[in-house]
């Protein structure tokens, strides 16, 4: 975090430069579809169909792959804070276009692997992970108001990516679909990314926010000893009980909305709904994130983080009780609502809590556990659904099993009170 000894020209911008970041993250957000459940949920049952797979041995792959990418998130957490995000992301940038080619050539179980492997760790991991850590580098007091622009390029990819892939499988079949993606990549982020991403504002002159952080208007102690940052080092950080805690109370989001958005043309078939219906469906999510994403922005400036990470939980325990009992379209919808609600909710909690909690010195490797964590439970959502919808012909019983994990995170969440590095040296 040193800063520029000279002047740079981005500090004579005649507004703060962070807003330019924020667009490109917003971007970043956008071009993450292919590599979301989202998108890859289109392509699962043309699939299935070419290849021959049965939808547990896909969602085996799919669970591997993305666990394999989970373990990957910390040493990109790492090279985030060694190399800055210009480097990073137009590396990722390059590979993922790469990644999404290669998905048009699968054949084999191992070639499908190393796909979702390389997808998950670039599009759903990577393009999540930088862009939000970069926006809490530039930004300490609006990290509550900014982060929910990121989740509205999030939710705009998910509004436009499964309509446009369903269109485009129907049209040109599901690999030429891949490589159109992969394209749609490199032409839309790469520029952008080299251009204009820097790596911190004092690199450039600047202070986060574009000036000196004022918490007087603050009410809530926790806020206050938020905004007074402290930094943290990993070591440091993994002692705290707060830690431990964020990481369960983030679990439960990827790991139920993996699942459930993985076999969500499935899921809508067992109630009777068209795949058509089913794409729909998932682009109503898209505005209900946005609706969470900003909802949870306005709490987070005016309450301490952990309520609205709770709040979050009692949404998603009500998107999963929608689904066993949906039997028209207006019901499809509102469980989509429902659904996209909470994940804008927990996301943008998340990915403000950490910055606030730990400090921007070594958010990247802190955040890359985190993120690790959050891939590794998505991949562990969609199997434990695929096995016991095949076991009972219904998605009932896996929704009655896994609300055991946002009930207990409710309870994670409450009692992760801000680390204080004074009470945890003593």
């Amino acid at each position: 975090m040193n800063a520029s000894k000279t002047p740079h020209w981005i500090s004579r911008f005649p507004f703060f430069y962070g807003w330019i970041i924020l667009g490109v993250s917003i971007l970043c957000g956008f071009i993450s579809g292919p590599g979301q459940t989202y998108g890859v949920s289109i392509f699962v049952d043309p699939m299935i169909k070419d290849l021959g797979f049965s939808r547990t041995v896909m969602a085996i792959l799919y669970t591997v792959g993305s666990l394999s990418a989970a373990a990957l998130m910390i040493i990109i957490g790492r090279l985030l804070d060694r190399y800055g995000a210009r480097i990073l992301l137009a590396t990722v940038t390059i590979l993922f276009g790469f990644a999404l080619i290669w998905m048009s050539s699968v054949d084999s179980s191992s070639d499908l692997y190393l796909g979702f492997l390389a997808i998950r760790t670039l599009g759903q991991g990577s393009l999540t992970l930088i862009p939000t850590t970069l926006l809490a580098i530039w930004f300490i007091k609006g990290r509550g108001r900014v982060m929910p622009f990121f989740f509205l390029g999030s939710a705009l990819s998910q509004a436009a990516f499964p309509p446009l892939i369903h269109k485009l499988v129907t049209t040109f079949g599901w690999r030429d679909s891949w490589d159109i993606l992969g394209l749609i990549v490199w032409a839309s982020l790469l520029i952008p990314v080299i251009l204009l991403i820097r790596r911190t504002p004092e690199s450039v002159g600047l202070s986060p926010d574009g000036g000196i952080t004022n918490t007087s208007q603050i009410k809530d102690l926790d806020q206050k000893l938020i905004f007074h940052e402290t930094n943290w080092t990993l070591p440091e950080a993994i002692k705290t009980r707060s830690f431990w805690l964020l990481l369960y109370a983030g679990a439960p989001l990827p790991l139920i909305s993996t699942a459930l958005v993985f076999n969500h043309i499935s899921l809508m078939d067992s109630r009777g709904f068209s795949a058509g219906i089913a794409a729909s469906t998932l682009s109503i999510m898209a505005p209900s994130s946005l609706v969470g994403s900003f909802g949870a922005g306005y709490f987070l400036d005016k309450f301490a983080n952990r309520y609205t990470l709770a709040m979050g939980q009692i949404i998603l325990i009500l998107a999963m009780i929608c689904p066993m009992f949906i039997q028209s379209s207006g019901g499809a919808f509102f469980y989509g609502g429902l659904l996209g609600l909470a994940g804008g909710c927990v996301m943008t909690v998340n990915s403000v809590i950490w910055p606030n909690y730990y400090g921007r010195a070594s958010l990247g490797t802190i955040r890359g556990i985190g993120t690790t964590s959050s891939v590794a439970f998505a991949a562990l959502g969609p199997l434990p659904f695929a096995y016991l919808f095949e076991l009972t012909n219904t998605y009932t019983v896996a929704l009655v099993i896994f609300l055991v994990l946002p009930i207990t995170a409710i309870l994670a969440a409450l009692f992760a009170l801000p680390p204080n590095k004074r009470k945890e040296a003593t």
